[in-house]
């Protein structure tokens, strides 16, 4: 077996960068180098290891092994420039020593109270952050390709590597406007009238609004969808009467009350259990912002 140990950090931090970047070329410039030194980074550290660490596509897909590798080198630099951001003294003052953090979060937590968790962290912290917005189903996926240090997920199974959080529950209703319930929902709530209802989704993995479908009719339908990736238009599309769609149940409850909206399928308020997963690793950073998450999340979700 390959004696493995005394890994090059210059190649692992190619190999990462690269793979983050999807071609040599832009890994190149990003590290001031040419593409052929990438590549012979890259292969170097590849005999060493004895296996194939990226598929040569584009985008470059990295193999299970090179996943592993991308892991180790994000923590490594991450730890690197905690030490170093020790030893700087407040003085100095240049921004050289700033940590950054990859995270990846769902549309909602993002909108709701996550950046109020990144903001106390930073005050604490030199700090900066890369969210990667995406949907609570598939941040996981991000998290196990080591394209992020933590997440918020649906997932409550570690992602291997990484400690599991539980954050609560986010509860949703079902709303439309009262116009558009006389219109498409007077006939009442059922596999005819969800069939035919325009209904607003925020991209093609927001898969809420046909589990609820599913849920009360125990059909799979297909209405007509409005797509908006924004949380703010999103929410005014519904308000306008665009379609139906769910939102959380904070955000609308005063507004059922008053009949300003109507709940479709009154008392079915669909839950949604988030988790917070991050690396397992000594990052005084990765501890204070799970820290931060936790009370941020638990103040504003129903737990």
């Amino acid at each position: 077996m390959k004696d493995i140990t005394q890994l090059d950090p210059v190649a692992l931090r190619t190999l990462a960068v690269a793979i983050r970047l999807g071609t040599f070329e832009a890994a190149a410039r990003e590290l001031h180098v040419t593409p052929s030194a990438v590549s012979q980074r890259i292969k170097a550290l590849e005999t060493r290891i004895g296996r194939v660490l990226l598929h040569r596509v584009k985008p470059l897909e990295p193999t299970e092994a090179g996943l592993v590798l991308v892991r180790l080198a994000t923590q490594t630099e991450l730890l690197e420039r905690e030490a170093v951001a020790e030893l700087v003294e407040e003085a100095d003052g240049d921004g050289t020593s700033y940590t950054s953090l990859p995270i990846a979060v769902n549309a909602d937590a993002l909108y709701g109270w996550f950046v109020d968790a990144l903001a106390e962290v930073q005050s604490r912290h030199r700090v900066v952050f890369e969210v990667v917005r995406e949907d609570h189903t598939r941040t996981a996926e991000r998290l196990r390709r080591g394209e992020v240090m933590a997440a918020i997920t649906g997932e409550p199974r570690p992602v291997p590597g990484c400690r599991v959080v539980r954050l609560g529950r986010l509860r949703y209703v079902a709303v439309a406007t009262r116009s558009f319930h006389a219109t498409h929902f007077a006939d009442g709530v059922g596999s005819t009238t969800f069939a035919e209802a325009p209904i607003v989704a925020f991209d093609r993995s927001d898969s809420l609004q046909h589990d609820f479908i599913r849920r009360v009719t125990r059909r799979h339908l297909a209405p007509p969808v409005t797509y908006l990736p924004s949380v703010r238009e999103f929410d005014r599309a519904i308000r306008v009467g665009m379609g139906w769609g769910l939102l959380p149940e904070s955000d609308v409850v005063d507004e059922i009350g008053r009949g300003e909206l109507v709940e479709l399928v009154p008392g079915r308020r669909p839950e949604v259990a988030l988790f917070w997963q991050h690396w397992r690793l000594g990052s005084s950073t990765v501890a204070d912002l799970t820290d931060a998450v936790v009370d941020a999340a638990r103040r504003w979700m129903a737990s």
